[in-house]
């Protein structure tokens, strides 16, 4: 696996709750982030755009580090039995060993490169990797190395930038969205070009999207099947079902978790039923507007 590293950061105070086990699945406050597709790419339907206020990337944020971590910043660097890869950061990045070839989307190389591109602060022995791979070949060996001076670099490096990871994990989703909708069914792409624009009109929907794309992908990736069926966004929003007063992100949730629910029904691996449905479940019952601050 030959991934080299391409030569910021915008930091959101998070505080920082589901288990590190939850399977696989931006110190300053600028502008609003804020995110549009083109005008040719609005031409064919509804606008979908992607804005957050900093104080609600904030509030996504935190409940992606929730979602992941349960508020524990060893979690930060952590590699789940039954994984053959490490799980790093606020939204626990996938970083496969050199030899590896797993079946769902690499994503921490990526996070590095744009961390890098933004001028961070990555820790030397990191940006010198090559290959760009885990230096662990499997979970002994990581567990073994866990109280290392080089993980706990590692770690302190991601806690100190957790509002920069918020800002990748919503630049993937930005980025996501044209695609899916070219990926969907020639006959269902208005609907779901119309399903997006309506999710991405609100802080929850906005998070929806962002943690769920971040958390099970984009549904785009032929290896990302089981018994043929996929688990990401696209599939989500082609098995929403709206009306009878159901809001958007009320139909994004139950979908989902039929959609997840199917994912762990055709797992060889129990582990999907037994241990991480639950938590992906519990997940997916947070994808709800932001309470008013008198009530939190």
């Amino acid at each position: 696996m030959a991934k080299r590293l391409f030569s910021g950061v915008l930091l959101i105070s998070f505080l920082v709750l589901t288990a590190c086990d939850a399977g696989p699945d931006e110190d300053s406050r600028g502008a609003p982030a804020k995110e549009s597709v083109s005008a040719d790419q609005r031409a064919g339907g509804a606008d979908i755009s992607l804005a957050l206020e900093p104080a609600q990337l904030d509030w996504v944020g935190q409940k992606i580090f929730q979602n992941e971590c349960a508020g524990k910043l060893e979690c930060l660097v952590h590699w789940n039995a039954g994984e053959a890869f490490p799980s790093l950061g606020i939204g626990h990045f996938i970083w496969y060993p050199q030899g590896v070839e797993g079946r769902f989307v690499e994503s921490f190389p990526k996070l590095i490169q744009y961390m890098t591109q933004r001028q961070a602060p990555v820790p030397d022995w990191l940006v010198n990797l090559d290959p760009f791979d885990a230096p662990w070949p499997d979970r002994q060996a990581f567990l073994g190395e866990e109280d290392s001076t080089r993980v706990a670099e590692l770690r302190e490096f991601l806690a100190g930038t957790q509002g920069l990871q918020a800002e990748f994990i919503f630049r993937r989703a930005k980025d996501s969205l044209e695609k899916v909708i070219r990926a969907a069914p020639r006959d269902r792409r208005e609907d779901v070009r119309s399903l997006l624009a309506d999710l991405s009109s609100t802080p929850g929907g906005v998070y929806a999207l962002m943690d769920y794309v971040n958390f099970k992908g984009e549904g785009l990736a032929a290896t990302e099947r089981y018994q043929g069926e996929g688990w990401g966004l696209l599939q989500v929003l082609l098995n929403m079902e709206t009306g009878r007063g159901k809001t958007s992100l009320t139909a994004f949730r139950e979908a989902a978790g039929e959609v997840l629910t199917r994912r762990a029904l055709h797992a060889e691996n129990p582990i999907e039923r037994e241990r991480w449905l639950p938590g992906w479940l519990h997940r997916l019952d947070t994808y709800r507007e932001p309470a008013p601050a008198s009530e939190e």
